[in-house]
């Protein structure tokens, strides 16, 4: 299984070519690397994964404990949904969001992917043989 399986994208690939995220030109499986990393290079996201990883938490609840307007809240966590860092479910009139594990252990599986020398063999370069 590839650390990019089941992870969505919020671009959605074209019937032309499947495998291009329309969005950004890249491959899909790099553009969803891309919005993991893109949604993680906020702080105040940041702060939200931190918070989401000690439980589900409300909009209304983020807000109290970062001070930021409930607008602001809302913004970052969309961001993190659209990436797959974030979940959410509703229950009532509320929103609870909760952190996804499995795209965090995706994450680091990429990360190991790209560390120095463990692609040594892959690329397709003379000087890298």
């Amino acid at each position: 299984m590839s650390p990019y399986d089941g992870v969505p994208c919020s671009a959605e690939p074209c019937s032309e070519s499947p495998n291009i995220c329309p969005a950004t030109g890249l491959p899909i499986e790099m553009a969803r690397v891309a919005q993991w990393f893109h949604a993680a290079s906020d702080t105040t996201r940041l702060a939200i994964l931190e918070f989401l990883s000690q439980r589900e938490r409300c909009v209304n609840e983020l807000q109290q404990v970062l001070g930021a307007p409930q607008s602001t809240i809302s913004f970052h966590l969309k961001v993190l949904r659209q990436s797959g860092l974030v979940g959410e479910r509703r229950e009532g009139r509320w929103k609870y969001y909760r952190l996804r594990g499995e795209t965090l252990d995706y994450m680091i599986a990429v990360m190991q992917i790209v560390s120095p020398g463990k692609h040594v063999g892959t690329c397709p370069l003379s000087c890298c043989r």
